[in-house]
This record gives structure tokens, C-alpha cells and sequence, in this order.
């Protein structure tokens, strides 16, 4: 995917999944441009082995972290959905979330995990937000008797998205070069201090910097993200 996209719509579950996944891409397109709202669907406070701390104490660290990352990475605004962590549904309530989230940003791209993993370990949450992204993108967000109350109340018209890229996915068709990217996005997962584990920067760096080589040799391309793409009829 060559292309810089005007408006992007990040929908991550928890604090640092977008960072983690996509930030480079993120990072990328921002400095050639693009215009990006973070959507950040959980609280995160669930994800500590720290038996001292309480879920609501975590919470507040949590998502003061992905605020941190988000200014790390340039992204213009940060949306907080505040549901509890590991507690997302596919119910009409979060798809309409979301469906204003895409009403009011009319996005040309939209981020989010993978909800299709069949071999390797998924968070609930990921699927989740994988699943109810993709139908709160096509059809409801596109037509405008869903959710008619965001259009009739709200005045927010019905906008077709262009592309969903997948993060995390088993079957990725579309790489883009982070290579230039991918200090400011290490930067930006560091940020999320509470999940190192203990992890020095160096540490991280390194771990960052593995999981972006290429999966073929040869491409001329240092880093990479790679995603699996949906295009729809616009």
C-alpha cells in the first residue's frame, strides 16, 4: 500500500494493542499528511500481574500511557470508550459507537485487529473489536437507516470507508515500509511502561525492531507492518 490515506480511524482494544500493531503505519502516514483519531475501545485494566494494584488504579495508568503514545506518534485525537476490559460484547451498542466514530471522521482507512485468527491465541477483546469494527464499516456505518438516530438526531451522514486493514493477521497481503517510522513507534509501545514487565529500553527496541523484519528477504524494504486488506465499493 503505497498510497497515504487523508483521514485514518484507529480502533484498538486495549492501550498499546494500536501502538504495538500499527504505529509505525501510523507514524508514516502522519508525517506525510494524514489526519488520525484513535479509538480506544477498554479501560485496560485487567492487564497486570501486580496483585497490589486495583483494576480502577490501573485503569488511570493505562489509558494516561496510550494519551502519552498517541502524542508520541502525532495523532491528533484520542477517543476513550471506557468499557471495561475484557468485558466488550458484539451488541448493538458498541457497533454504534463505533458507527459514530466512523460517521463523524469519515475515514478513506480504518485499523483494527484481525477478528479471524484460527491458530494462534486471541484476545476476546480482539476479536471483538475485529468483528464489530468490520460491520459497524460496512453496512451499517454506509447506510443510513442503521443506526437512523446518529443520522436524524445527530446529523451525522452515512460515509463509506474505502479499505479496513487488519492487524495481526495469519494472512497478511499488504506490507508498508516502516522503516523511516519505526523509532518514533518504539518510542510510542515504551511509552506503555506498565506492560514492560520489567523490560529495559534496549530490550524493547530489540524486540520491536525483530518482529518488523521483513518475512522475505530481498525486498529492498528494512521494516515493515503488514496487515490483511479488505477494499469496498466506494
Amino acid at each position: 500500500m503505497d498510497e497515504t490515506p487523508r483521514k485514518v480511524l484507529v480502533v484498538t482494544p486495549h492501550p498499546d494493542d494500536a501502538d504495538f500493531w500499527c504505529g509505525g503505519t501510523v507514524a508514516k502516514w502522519i508525517g506525510d499528511g494524514a489526519t488520525v483519531r484513535y479509538v480506544l475501545c477498554t479501560d485496560g485494566g485487567k492487564g497486570t500481574t501486580d496483585p497490589n494494584i486495583s483494576s480502577a488504579d490501573l485503569s488511570k495508568i493505562r489509558e494516561r500511557e496510550q494519551a502519552d503514545a498517541v502524542e508520541i506518534l502525532g495523532v491528533q485525537e484520542l477517543v476513550l470508550l471506557h468499557h471495561p476490559d475484557g468485558f466488550l460484547e458484539d451488541d448493538d451498542e458498541f457497533r454504534k459507537e463505533l458507527v459514530r466514530q466512523i460517521r463523524q471522521v469519515q475515514p478513506d482507512v480504518v485499523l483494527c485487529p484481525e477478528p479471524y485468527r484460527r491458530n494462534l491465541a486471541w484476545h476476546r477483546d480482539h476479536r471483538i473489536t475485529g468483528q464489530v469494527t468490520l460491520d459497524a464499516v460496512f453496512p451499517c456505518a454506509r447506510d443510513h437507516l442503521h443506526f437512523v438516530e446518529l443520522w436524524r438526531d445527530e446529523g451525522l451522514e452515512p460515509h463509506k470507508t474505502a479499505t479496513i486493514l487488519f492487524w495481526g493477521t495469519e494472512l497478511p497481503d499488504t506490507t508498508i515500509d516502516i522503516s523511516e517510522s519505526l523509532e518514533t513507534k518504539t518510542k510510542a509501545v515504551a511509552a506503555h511502561k506498565s506492560q514492560m514487565n520489567g523490560r529495559g529500553q534496549k530490550e524493547v527496541e530489540d524486540f520491536i525492531r525483530e518482529r518488523a523484519l521483513p518475512s522475505e528477504g530481498g525486498s529492498g524494504v528494512e521494516y515493515v507492518e503488514a496487515f490483511r486488506r479488505i477494499d469496498f465499493r466506494t
